[in-house]
């Protein structure tokens, strides 16, 4: 796998200063948690879902979530499992015969005990499976979906990642969000080799007090939200070593209502030609998911949970590293700088202080290794033109 790997090698060459790497499945940790980009879910119920996988693959999607929990209804759950057991096993059929390239995949499960059942269902189709989602994790309710991971990993002998999703009221309420946050970060904490990431469930937060945010508002817009974003960063997202990889919310518009807010696409970047695709853009929402990508990294955030495959060119897009980022971390983290110091950019538009940026530079340097690095002339308008095609 590799981001941007259905593009044509030529157009690839045109846009990349450094091209995305290449990963598997067995790639370590810290690379995969990278690499997540935009997760896709979908329902299990889906009958297409192993056609649905492949055609996915090859627009560009790297990791995808195949769900038994809140996407279907309480009384689809039987059928779904079964479902799911057998497109994994077209699935496996289907790889052998493309010679691989699927994404990562994960079930979101409602239950512990679906992780050793699904596992055992599976059989040698297991193979293709990632790990699973873990749905409104505290450490009461968390630890005995971790310790079902566990059991399934030894008894498949394959390495299996959880992704815990932070979505419980606990966790929102002021009164209860300090203890609950300390004791999911004791939990993930035990089992820090097998934790690949930790998502937001922001709709469940809004739900608690009966919101929803509009098209044209960010998940930041909602105060309320913002604080448990900032919160669950705080503890559970620290550079110090003892941190985790946490997902951007998800997004959740792509027909068009009545607009009552301005766009928030400025025309600057897409003069000329690229003016049409703001238009699109603007027409399908995408602005707002635009800027709530941007804002999800500026307040620590990697990647994104998508609903809709029209999400994963946009945060993909705005995943890949800038030549001014790549260059300023190149400078920052050169071995002669150990010392600390302060120098002019090579862009001589900022300063870089070596010491304080240097976690900075070392995740734009990792994320450069997946999402590659653009050419100096290439923004990020050149490269979701590209990725939108087929799209």
């Amino acid at each position: 796998m590799r981001h941007f790997g259905h593009l044509a090698p030529a157009v690839r060459s045109g846009l990349f200063h450094k091209e995305p790497g290449e990963f598997t499945a067995g790639s370590p940790a810290r690379t995969l948690a990278a690499a997540l980009g935009a997760t896709l879910y979908s329902p299990a119920t889906r009958t297409t879902l192993a056609v649905d996988v492949v055609k996915q693959a090859r627009r560009g999607v790297v990791s995808m979530v195949l769900c038994l929990e809140d996407s279907i209804g309480d009384a689809d759950v039987v059928g779904a499992e079964e479902n799911l057991v057998r497109r994994f096993t077209e699935l496996a059929d289907a790889e052998k015969e493309a010679g691989g390239g699927l994404p990562l995949l994960f079930i979101r499960v409602r239950r512990p005990a679906q992780i050793t059942d699904l596992v055992r269902r599976l059989g040698p189709a297991g193979r293709l499976l990632s790990g699973f989602v873990l749905p409104k994790f505290t450490e009461e309710r968390g630890l005995p979906f971790l310790e079902a991971l566990a059991e399934a990993e030894t008894a498949s002998g394959r390495r299996l990642f959880a992704m815990p999703v932070l979505e419980s009221p606990e966790l929102l309420h002021l009164e209860t969000r300090t203890e609950t946050l300390a004791g999911i970060a004791r939990a993930v904490d035990k089992y820090r080799d097998r934790v690949l990431a930790l998502r937001l469930g922001v709709t469940d937060f809004c739900s608690a007090y009966g919101l929803r945010r509009a098209p044209d508002m960010t998940a930041y817009d909602v105060q309320i939200v913002a604080s448990v974003i900032a919160d669950v960063v705080n503890v559970l997202g620290r550079a110090d070593g003892s941190g985790f990889t946490v997902t951007g919310p998800v997004w959740e518009y792509f027909p068009q209502p009545e607009r009552m807010f301005k766009p928030q696409l400025r025309r600057s970047p897409f003069a000329g030609p690229a003016e049409a695709l703001r238009t699109a853009l603007i027409e399908h929402d995408m602005d707002g998911l635009l800027r709530e990508i941007q804002l999800d990294r500026a307040n620590g955030l990697q990647g994104k949970t998508c609903i809709h495959p029209s999400h994963v060119a946009p945060v993909h897009a705005l995943s890949v590293v800038s030549h001014e980022e790549f260059s300023d971390a190149q400078d920052i983290l050169r071995p002669e700088r150990d010392g600390g110091g302060v120098l002019r950019s090579a862009y001589t538009n900022k300063m870089n202080e070596v010491k304080p940026h240097r976690a900075w530079a070392e995740r734009t340097v990792l994320r450069a290794e997946v999402f590659g690095v653009a050419r100096e002339n290439v923004s990020f308008v050149e490269l979701l033109a590209a990725g939108l095609q087929d799209v």
